[in-house]
C-alpha cells in the first residue's frame, strides 16, 4: 500500500510542483489540465484551460498527487491550510536544513529548524503556495540530544 498526500491550489498547481520537483530531487510524472479533458466533462470555462485536473510527483518511492481547485467545487479551497503538514523524514540533518530552507523561500517559517529533543534537526513552515510542511531528521541509534 502507498497513502499518497493530495494537494490542492487554485491555478498554482504546476508552478507549485515544479518547485518541489526542484526541492525534492523529484520528477512530474503527469500533467493534466482541465483544457485536455475528454468532451462532456462539467469544467469547461476558458478561463480553467490550463488550470490542472490532475498532478502526480514522483520523489524516489514517494509521490505526492495535486490539482488546481476553484472555490465552486471546493468551498474552503481560499481558507489557509489546516490539519495536516506533508512531512519529509531524513536520517541526513544537512539534506533537512537544505529542504527546510528551500520550502521556506516565500513561505513562512512556523518552527525554525534545529534540535529537539527527539531529533537532531526538526522544523515546521508553510511554504509559499500556502503548505504546511515539517522537515524531521530521523536520530541515528543511541543519538542524544545535546541538551539532556
Amino acid at each position: 500500500m502507498k497513502i499518497v498526500t493530495s494537494l490542492s491550489f487554485q491555478g498554482q498547481c504546476r508552478e507549485a510542483f515544479e518547485f518541489y520537483a526542484k526541492v525534492l530531487g523529484g520528477k512530474i510524472t503527469a500533467a493534466i489540465p482541465y483544457g485536455d479533458a475528454p468532451a462532456g466533462m462539467p469544467i469547461t470555462d476558458e478561463k480553467y484551460k490550463t488550470w490542472l485536473m490532475h498532478c502526480w510527483l514522483e520523489a524516489g518511492d514517494q509521490a505526492l498527487m495535486g490539482a488546481d481547485m476553484d472555490v465552486k467545487w471546493a468551498p474552503n479551497i481560499e481558507k489557509p491550510k489546516n490539519g495536516f503538514d506533508v512531512t519529509l523524514h531524513t536520517e541526513d540533518k544537512a539534506q533537512g536544513q537544505r529542504w527546510f530552507e528551500q520550502l521556506s523561500e516565500g513561505g513562512k517559517a512556523v518552527m525554525p529548524f534545529g534540535e529537539t529533543f527527539w531529533s537532531p534537526g526538526f522544523g515546521s513552515l508553510v511554504d509559499k503556495f500556502g503548505i504546511p510542511w515539517m522537515i524531521n531528521v530521523i536520530p541515528a541509534a543511541g543519538w542524544k540530544p545535546s541538551q539532556g
